[in-house]
């Protein structure tokens, strides 16, 4: 019943080959589509494979994999670059705070998030005239709404503003401004709430792993928290709790492993399926995997050492994050054995899938984007914000009752003062959240970023590192109209 959307891989590919000439910028001066989808969009199977081939790039390296984590994870205190010190130096530089706008990871997420954004464009603008299904149609427009606006929010929160692109363009019209941010998050605010209301609250079958309304919300009660708009972000939380579509997965531990996969706390997660021939899988599990006997990985995103003395005094969180040498596989198959090329290794256990067909590269492990937990906690914090401490702590305290278990650690906090509160939520965050790739937009929405990393040694530079540089190719390409960023 899970990963539906890897099921139709192979129908997906009349729709590359139609998308395919969509080439490695953004900003190319050719043109991105074929004549061909005059001759695609006109069946109801033609507008499920279309929305299938979106939610397809959400495993491509350009989107979820090494850039990705780059500029999310290792970026931030919770991780520092790992692997063998002279592998992937753009990483480094990306750890470090010496990057510029010709840094590789940059100019690897736009061109995937902006495929995406096109790909989804494509369906919002030909899906309406196929004669098919209403009910179908406005939930397939809807869930390529979800996804355009997960895609902006990303980069939006990365870039500032950046082009904002609704329909596919034509020839002439590639070199495009950059829009304010506000445009931005006006736009996938408009985008979830369209998704939202055309959403349905679950799904069965092999549709199991699409967007929901509860997704839409989930996500627009982030927004808002980006914004600092904590009504709005209270709202759409307790739109999300009082649904009841939604509960805690009573282990931890088992929450990052294939069963805790689609589970009750899952709220929007990325598809993977390991099949023999490969092409249903994902790199995120490869990337950050044990380098060498016995999970053969490369080792990246090492959790740094702030982030293992950050855990409260036995916190079982800790060990079900932190995969260290010396430690049992989680399927028990063997023991993660030292290399001596690597400095003080240690891996994200969040990421370890077991072996599985179609090579190393085909992870099966699914990517945890917005889960229950995460939104409980955003609950609180936006209540806290909003006056209602003593309202927040039940919604903290159930996040931290599941992650003790039966054992006697991480007692409920009772405090309610305002500022006291709103430390022990941001700590709680990082603690559940880590290595999910929350940690450098929470710091960055805090106000909190130039402090935090100041404090672990890394050369930020306030009014500059916020945000990332725009690529040097996208400036280029623009014809000028795109301008850089304050400081690079």
């Amino acid at each position: 019943m899970k990963k539906l959307i890897n099921i139709r891989h192979i129908a997906l590919l009349l729709l590359f080959l139609i998308t395919g000439a969509c080439g490695d910028e953004f900003l190319e001066k050719k043109p991105l589509v074929t004549p061909t989808t005059e001759t695609f969009f006109e069946t109801e199977e033609h507008a499920i494979q279309a929305t299938n081939a979106v939610y397809n790039l959400l495993r491509s390296w350009e989107v979820h994999v090494f850039s990705y984590i780059a500029i999310t994870d290792i970026i931030s205190d919770d991780a520092d670059k790992g692997s063998e010190p002279n592998d992937a130096t753009f990483l480094l530089e990306i750890d470090n705070f010496n990057f510029d706008s010709r840094n590789v990871a940059f100019s690897t997420v736009w061109r995937g998030y902006y495929r995406g954004i096109y790909r989804a464009n494509l369906a919002i603008q030909n899906i309406p005239d196929i004669e098919m299904d209403e009910t179908l149609k406005a939930r397939l427009i809807g869930e390529n709404k979800f996804l355009r606006a997960y895609f902006y929010f990303n980069l939006v929160r990365w870039f500032g503003g950046v082009p904002l692109i609704l329909e596919p363009l034509q020839p002439g019209e590639y070199e495009q401004p950059r829009d304010p941010a506000q445009a931005i998050y006006d736009q996938i605010i408009q985008d979830l709430e369209g998704a939202a209301a055309a959403l349905p609250a679950s799904y069965g079958g092999s549709n199991i792993g699409r967007v929901s309304s509860g997704s839409a919300k989930g996500m627009l009660a982030r927004v808002y928290l980006t914004l600092q708009d904590y009504p709005n972000a209270e709202q759409y939380a307790l739109e999300v709790i009082n649904s009841g579509e939604y509960e805690l997965f009573p282990d931890y531990d088992l929450l990052f492993q294939e069963a805790g996969e689609n589970s009750s706390e899952s709220v929007f997660e990325v598809q993977n399926e390991a099949f023999e021939v490969g092409d249903g899988g994902s790199q995120y599990n490869q990337v950050q995997g044990v380098r060498g006997t016995p999970n053969l990985g490369w080792g990246f995103n090492r959790p740094s050492d702030d982030l293992v003395a950050s855990y409260e005094r036995g916190d079982p969180r800790r060990d079900a994050t932190i995969l260290y040498v010396g430690e049992v596989l989680p399927d028990g198959s063997a023991i993660v054995q030292d290399n001596p090329n690597m400095i003080n290794e240690r891996y994200n256990q969040k990421a370890w899938v077991p072996d599985h067909p179609g090579g190393l590269g085909n992870g099966p492990g699914n990517i945890r984007i917005l889960r229950y937990a995460d939104v409980l906690l955003m609950a609180a914090e936006a209540l806290n914000e909003n006056g209602k401490s003593a309202q927040a702590l039940p919604y903290l305290n159930r996040v931290r009752a599941r992650a003790r278990g039966d054992r006697s650690v991480l007692p409920d906090i009772t405090s309610a003062e305002q500022n006291e509160l709103r430390e022990i939520i941001w700590r709680e965050r990082r603690s559940e959240l880590a290595m999910e790739q929350h940690r450098w937009f929470d710091l960055l929405r805090q106000d909190r970023a130039a402090e935090v990393m100041k404090a672990v040694g890394k050369d930020f530079i306030e009014g500059k590192h916020e945000l990332m540089p725009v690529p040097a190719t996208e400036i280029d390409l623009s014809g000028g109209l795109i301008q850089q960023n304050p400081g690079y």
